[in-house]
């Protein structure tokens, strides 16, 4: 996982020793040798973790975790103490401090291990801050019983156990976003975390920030670092709707980003690793596109390491009656009603329409029926007109 860490001493000696154990270790390193540059960082954002000094030129150091103790999701202070600071330093773990270690600073394997602690309490953070509300898979997933679904269930079912890049296509509604959930649920990535963003709804200038993050002044209204999705989603999933809309510059930098596992947040110059799985989705034919050289052929062929495409709702009338008992199920719950079923009547009427919204719409539909159904079992007089009129 990526940290940024901030070490403040006021000896450039012991400083550039620590900053330069810590960029061989892979981490973004920021140096300071003041009080007052520990609380511009905070006041950033720059940074996760502090490793910082008692005796400072300008103050105090431990007198920084009273100040960050109301901020949410300050930085991880680990203070560096001198010898015969012992009480210092218990006083400063009572104050928030994460940790404390002894200078000079010989044993690196106990900075190590300082460091790792504090980097998965900032995982936790950022899983916490980040993940969107999930359905478990049975609240969020029906399958039905077309043969069409079967089939894209079992490639679903290896795309999640080997990890790789997914593209899913599919007209607007048909679960393309629930698929992409399904697929995380049941792979080996369940633990981590699930992001979904829809590209279009992103300003075309943004998402390239949106998706990599940037450094704090890296543009006008950069006022403090962000973390992106990417980094967001290390070991887990980010599932990229629309991603036909991603102009071509963000296509070729999410091209490297995949096949090299790095990226550099906008106006910053580190390398970030990650390991994310990306799936995308789409309701436009990204070859056509690829075609009339809107989307990069490389990166349209990276992304179909497995192909998925959800038929319409139209195709797979089938599945209508188990789609319908789903939703009349999870739904019970929520709009407070006791529906148990749907006349065959009514059932038919939905089974005779085409679903030009797909299963979005056919959710709405029913959740429109059981407002309007007096008693236990959905009827025709319930249904929406445009389904009966058809």
């Amino acid at each position: 996982m990526s940290c940024t860490i901030l070490v403040i001493d006021d000896d450039e000696k012991a400083r550039k020793a620590i900053s330069e154990y810590l960029r061989q270790k892979k981490f973004e390193v920021l140096e300071g040798s003041t009080l007052q540059e520990a609380k511009s960082s905070v006041d950033h954002g720059s940074s996760d973790i502090i490793l910082l000094d008692v005796q400072l030129p300008d103050g105090y150091g431990p007198s920084l975790l009273r100040e960050i103790a109301p901020i949410p999701n300050h930085p991880l202070v680990i203070m560096i103490t001198a010898h015969g600071d012992i009480d210092m330093a218990v006083d400063a773990m009572r104050n928030g401090a994460h940790d404390f270690i002894q200078k000079p600073i010989e044993d690196m394997a106990r900075l190590d291990s300082s460091i790792k602690r504090a980097g998965e309490i900032i995982r936790l953070r950022r899983e916490i801050n980040h993940i969107h509300q999930t359905q478990s898979q049975a609240e969020g997933f029906v399958i039905g019983n077309s043969t069409k679904m079967k089939l894209i269930l079992e490639q679903a079912k290896k795309a999640a156990d080997a990890s790789v890049s997914v593209l899913i296509t599919g007209e607007t509604g048909s679960g393309k976003e629930v698929l992409a959930n399904y697929i995380y649920r049941i792979g080996p990535r369940s633990g981590k975390v699930f992001l979904a963003e829809n590209c279009s709804a992103i300003q075309p200038t943004m998402i390239e920030a949106e998706l990599f993050g940037f450094e704090a002044h890296a543009f006008t209204s950069a006022d403090k670092k962000k973390i992106g999705l990417m980094e967001v989603t290390d070991e887990g999933i980010l599932f990229l709707d629309e991603i036909s809309s991603v102009s071509a510059e963000v296509q070729s930098k999410l091209l490297r980003a995949i096949e090299n596992k790095t990226f550099r947040r906008v106006g910053g110059t580190t390398q970030i690793h990650v390991d994310v799985q990306i799936i995308a989705a789409s309701n436009r034919d990204l070859k056509t596109m690829m075609r009339d050289g809107k989307f990069r052929e490389d990166l349209y062929y990276r992304l179909k390491v497995v192909d998925l495409h959800i038929p319409p709702l139209r195709e797979r009338k089938e599945d209508i009656p188990e789609l319908t008992g789903f939703f009349i199920q999870t739904l019970n719950p929520k709009m407070g009603k006791n529906v148990l079923d749907i006349t065959p009547q009514a059932l038919q009427l939905l089974q005779n329409y085409n679903w030009p919204g797909n299963i979005r719409e056919l959710s709405n539909a029913i959740e429109r029926s059981m407002i309007f159904c007096n008693g236990e079992v959905i009827d025709i007089a319930d249904l929406p007109s445009d389904i009966v009129t058809t």
